[in-house]
């Protein structure tokens, strides 16, 4: 991975690492997940791994209960999952995870953290095919734990790739395979620490320290909009 995707993740995790930008987007996912599948996380895998990721971004018990009542509560927002694609400073391709209760709004706010990079949005599905989705597991490593034997149980379940970095190991699968994988985590007894779908870029670009600084400030704009769940990039 290049200096500047080490430039980028150093940015991203001082910013998260501010817990009044984390938590809103955590318990919207977790309201989501609550109100498509139930409040009940033993009845729904989608809200257990909303509330798993929660917990392993120290979001208290608190927050993480009334996420889930607002799901059933009479006023509960409907909130629509939404995708932009665009262009941005020095070309840098970008995707946009989004999830809204007022797309007007949210779109309104995306075209203009673009716009005033000197980029914009593109027609949806333009840049589908620029990006790998793939479910990513992040299992804290234990003594004892052995990568070979873990792959071959689990490369049936829809595994395709597993490593080690550092304390962590990261398993891949295709994103169709999300579910699949994670019951046999789950089954396997394997403490799961994260677990997320992510867009991985097929043809990764490397940019230059003076164009990231132009690039990260847009970003840096979209990552803090509260409907924006997740941004991708092109960046190597």
């Amino acid at each position: 991975m290049g200096r500047a995707f080490e430039y980028r993740r150093a940015a991203k995790e001082k910013r998260w690492a501010n817990m009044s930008r984390v938590f809103p987007k955590l318990a919207r996912q977790i309201t989501m997940a609550a109100k498509d599948g139930g409040p009940d996380p033993d009845m729904n895998p989608k809200l257990r791994l909303a509330i798993q990721n929660a917990k392993a971004n120290n979001m208290p018990k608190d927050n993480i209960t009334r996420a889930i009542d607002r799901a059933t509560a009479k006023d509960a927002a409907n909130f629509a999952e939404v995708n932009y694609e665009g262009k941005g400073p020095h070309g840098i391709l970008v995707f946009v995870e989004a999830a809204t209760d007022n797309t007007t709004r949210t779109v309104a706010n995306v075209k203009a953290y673009f716009s005033k990079a000197g980029g914009g949005i593109v027609p949806t599905g333009s840049l589908e095919f620029m990006f790998d989705r793939k479910a990513v597991f992040e299992i804290p490593k234990k003594e004892g734990m052995d990568l070979e034997e873990m792959e071959l149980e689990l490369i049936d379940f829809g595994l395709t790739k597993i490593e080690a970095d550092g304390d962590t190991i990261y398993a891949y699968s295709n994103y169709t395979d999300f579910g699949t994988l994670s019951k046999a985590l789950e089954e396997m007894k394997v403490e799961v620490g994260k677990a997320n779908l992510q867009r991985f870029p097929t043809s990764p670009v490397e940019f230059t320290d003076e164009q990231m600084v132009d690039i990260e400030k847009m970003l840096d704009k979209m990552e803090d909009d509260d409907d924006v769940q997740a941004v991708y990039t092109n960046i190597a």
